[in-house]
């Protein structure tokens, strides 16, 4: 049990109807991971949790531009490796887009973030760097596009829990921002967290996603974590018509389109929160958006700043930071991961050097989820899990976070598909409001269980995903019941809360999946889960 003395930690894997309310040391225990496994349990689907999941259009006035000149919009604030550096990123100038397109000159408009702990006068200064990126199609009727200046800049020396305000822009052509606030977050240590973090995944940018970030907003959380699937632009034609299913309305385009003003309308409806709440974002397949020259997710790593090279990552598909008492490993699906691949290499060096007394809790987080009982993307990821679990569970991992099945589910403690007491718990909470279908179908149920021939793999050339050779389904491709080691399932759009509480002798992690027309959390049912961090027994 490591450490921990008088010090037990508890976590809670909250959905809608997967809620238990908080309770004094004295009252009744909060059932635990130690008691478990626990029944699996499948929400019945509700038709009216779907909401409404249309995009906004252009024309609404949370997605317009509202600056003028070379003035900052679309601002951002994420995170280092630790407590004492932040990242500040925003856009200036107007994106173009057309046949005729004219990339603008991102050196000229300088990088500039004034800082301080007071909002007068702001005493430090940082500089960073500034690029344009382009989205090129090179087939005839297809509009290109080229970015406003997107620019970031590192801001060092800060101090920890610590309230900083900020201005950003250029002032040397009277182009700068308004004053915007961050926290940073606490130092790391075993007692030392921040209060509220937010999981969110399959964003996208309909109505739906409004009221995602608005109950997101409300919980008041310290960082933002998106598990991928960002925009959603590549539902669209360079022409600006989108679609709920790219391939079912556009077969014949000559290479997968996408819309990229979607990029600059996302991040305006987003600056509100963002501005002043870090956000850490991983890579999901909608962010591949292939281009001339066979370039891909161009947008993503273009417009977020990540801490892959203060990380020791040459990629922006993975690296990791420290929030508190929790060390964090983002990780990327859509690139190379077998055991010869850099990322693999670097998630072996990066796990060797994680002090536990210092950030007992160990969290991974990647797009696509190795255990999913749904039938969308059913073991789509099996040659990353065949790749990488192992080292995982080696290290003690103790929470998965996960997108891309838009539905919510949370698994039992589960290593190699077996239900393991030293396991991680996998949570996927892919639906933050997309414009694409709500997952519904199990796998498990008659007549959905997907073809093996439907998990190719591209990164490995090949197929991983097999049937099970132990176990109540042994020789089939899927159970024929909610499986075991799934220990909670309901299809719903939301988002999640990981709340750390430290008191004399608990601290609670609540994960909280709030859905349209539920504003409040409710208590619903007796669902909680406990563990301690890198617990071995």
């Amino acid at each position: 049990m490591m450490f921990w003395l008088s010090f037990l930690f508890l976590l809670s894997i909250i959905a809608i109807n997967d809620v238990v309310a908080l309770v004094v040391a004295d009252a009744k225990r909060i059932p635990s991971t130690l008691d478990g496994p626990f029944d699996p349990v499948t929400v019945p689907y509700d038709v009216s949790l779907r909401g409404n999941a249309v995009d906004l259009p252009d024309t609404d006035p949370r997605v317009r531009r509202r600056v003028k000149g070379f003035e900052p919009e679309q601002i951002s604030v994420s995170l280092s490796v630790s407590y004492d550096s932040v990242w500040i990123s925003w856009v200036t100038g107007e994106f173009q887009i057309g046949n005729n397109i004219k990339p603008l000159n991102p050196n000229a408009v300088a990088s500039l973030v004034r800082y301080g702990r007071s909002r007068f006068p702001l005493t430090h200064e940082a500089i960073g760097y500034s690029l344009v990126y382009n989205q090129l199609y090179p087939f005839e009727g297809l509009k290109n596009y080229t970015s406003g200046i997107i620019h970031h800049v590192r801001l060092t020396g800060l101090k920890p829990s610590t309230l900083y305000y900020y201005r950003c822009g250029d002032p040397s052509i009277s182009a700068m921002s308004d004053i915007y606030h961050f926290r940073t977050l606490p130092t790391s240590g075993p007692r030392s967290y921040p209060k509220r973090i937010a999981v969110v995944g399959d964003l996208g940018l309909t109505y739906n996603t409004t009221d995602t970030i608005s109950h997101l907003t409300r919980n008041n959380p310290d960082l933002v974590i998106l598990v991928g699937d960002v925009t959603y632009a590549n539902l669209y034609l360079t022409n600006g018509t989108g679609s709920d299913c790219y391939d079912c309305s556009f077969p014949d385009t000559p290479i997968h389109e996408t819309y990229q003003p979607r990029w600059d309308y996302w991040g305006r409806f987003m600056q509100s929160l963002i501005s002043k709440t870090p956000i850490m974002v991983v890579e999901g397949n909608h962010e591949i958006e292939e281009q001339a020259g066979n370039q891909r997710f161009v947008a993503y790593s273009s417009r977020f700043a990540f801490p892959s090279k203060e990380s020791e990552s040459s990629s922006t598909f993975y690296y990791s930071f420290n929030a508190g008492g929790i060390h964090f490993i983002m990780l990327g699906a859509y690139i190379a991961y077998n055991k010869s691949a850099e990322q693999y290499k670097w998630l072996e060096r990066d796990l060797a050097k994680v002090d536990r007394s210092m950030t007992p809790w160990l969290v991974a987080a990647w797009h696509p989820p190795w255990y999913s009982s749904y039938k969308a993307h059913y073991k789509e990821a099996e040659c990353m899990r065949v790749e990488m679990e192992e080292l995982l569970y080696s290290y003690g991992v103790d929470i998965v976070l996960n997108g891309h099945v838009h539905a919510y589910e949370r698994s039992n403690r589960v290593y190699n598909f077996t239900l393991d007491p030293c396991g991680p718990v996998h949570i996927t909470v892919g639906d933050g409001g997309n414009r694409e279908k709500m997952a519904i179908e199990h796998a498990d149920e008659t007549g959905n269980c997907p073809e093996a021939s439907s998990t190719y793999d591209m990164y490995m050339g090949g197929f991983c995903a097999k049937n099970f050779t132990s176990g109540p389904a042994a020789g089939k491709f899927c159970w024929d019941r909610q499986p075991d080691y799934s220990a909670f399932r309901e299809s719903s759009f939301g988002h999640g809360i990981l709340e750390v509480s430290l008191c004399i002798s608990v601290s609670l992690h609540a994960f909280v999946q709030q859905m349209k027309h539920h504003s409040e959390e409710r208590d619903l049912g007796p669902m909680d889960m406990v563990s301690e961090p890198g617990l071995k027994y």
